[in-house]
């Protein structure tokens, strides 16, 4: 197949690249490497099947890609820190929305077969009920969340005006090598493993006792692969690991000390995907255990050694803006 991955050199994006390639598919890479680092794509690099063209997807035209059609298109770029997303949402709603909307326009141009979406879990906001279905309701908590439900009601509306073969992939708590080192305060391991590195005491929030649905990238990658290759369309489904951790439990798989600091309004206590729908539908299934996951990711610690070190302090000061919003909204 000829593949377009836009955020092709990002976290999730240059892990699927790499899967495509080693399945023997075509692949051109998009991303503009405002967040994706060309280090993420080395090894494709050399291949003769990968192609990467630098361009911000609201920008790009056929007329900049090696192939005037395609087969399959997976729509990962996009603003990924919730955070931030508080203090800037109209960068957020220009690249994750009117972005999309440009992916979905360039696709039908292409004449693609598939289309694939990365959504986010954080719809969900505070769900009522875990583990948490695609029928449960969509109460974004955050621009973030917002920018990417919006995003994944323009793929599933394309699907039913313009018959655009589409699936949404709905994103909980991807870890794994590659994701980000630098910018701001964001994902659980990237603070984590450069506090472990500088041997300082991780920096839990709340209690601890709250629990993520850590969901290794490659399993991530895979199910991408898996949909495209599949005959289902016009649907949403949940990719999960199939279990929920405690931050508790990771910091004792990391081993080191630890101290806290205040829980954030309009966070969920727990995030939990339901993912019976995609595995009756989709031949996927995850295969990484958090205790494996944890284990790559000491393997490859270094990679943050350049990394910002966040403390109580300086958490504080970035997480300002969210206390400010998002406290007055609960």
């Amino acid at each position: 197949m000829k593949c377009i991955v836009t955020g092709g050199a990002g976290f999730i994006g240059s892990h699927l690249v790499d899967l495509l390639l080693a399945s023997e598919h075509e692949v051109t890479c998009i991303d503009d490497l405002s967040t994706g680092r060309v280090s993420n794509i080395e090894a494709a690099t050399p291949s003769p099947r990968f192609h990467a063209v630098q361009c911000d997807i609201r920008n790009t035209a056929v007329s900049q890609l090696p192939w005037k059609s395609a087969d399959w298109f997976f729509h990962l770029a996009g603003r990924a820190d919730l955070v931030p997303s508080i203090v800037n949402p109209e960068d957020y709603f220009n690249v994750n929305v009117e972005g999309t909307f440009r992916a979905l326009e360039l696709a039908r141009e292409l004449g693609v077969s598939r289309f694939l979406y990365a959504a986010s879990s954080t719809c969900y906001g505070l769900p009522d009920v875990v583990p948490t279905p695609e029928t449960a309701p969509c109460r974004p908590a955050h621009p973030y969340g917002l920018t990417k439900f919006l995003g994944e009601q323009l793929v599933m509306h394309w699907s039913t005006v313009y018959q655009l073969p589409s699936l949404s992939l709905r994103l909980f708590n991807v870890y794994g090598p590659r994701s980000r080192t630098t910018g701001a305060y964001g994902a659980v391991f990237g603070v984590f493993l450069k506090q472990k590195l500088a041997g300082v005491p991780f920096t839990v929030v709340g209690d601890g006792s709250q629990t993520r649905d850590f969901t290794f990238v490659t399993d991530v990658a895979n199910a991408f692969v898996s949909a495209a290759g599949s005959k289902v369309s016009g649907e949403i489904l949940n990719v999960g690991s199939g279990n929920t951790y405690a931050v508790n439990r990771l910091v004792e798989l990391l081993g080191g000390d630890r101290t806290y600091i205040p829980k954030r309004p309009g966070e969920p206590d727990c995030t939990f995907a339901d993912t019976k729908k995609i595995l009756g539908l989709i031949d996927w299934k995850p295969k990484i255990t958090l205790e494996e996951g944890v284990a790559r990711m000491l393997d490859v610690i270094d990679d943050w050694r350049d990394a910002p070190l966040w403390t109580k302090d300086t958490i504080a000061e970035a997480t300002e803006a969210w206390f400010k919003h998002l406290g007055k909204s609960q």
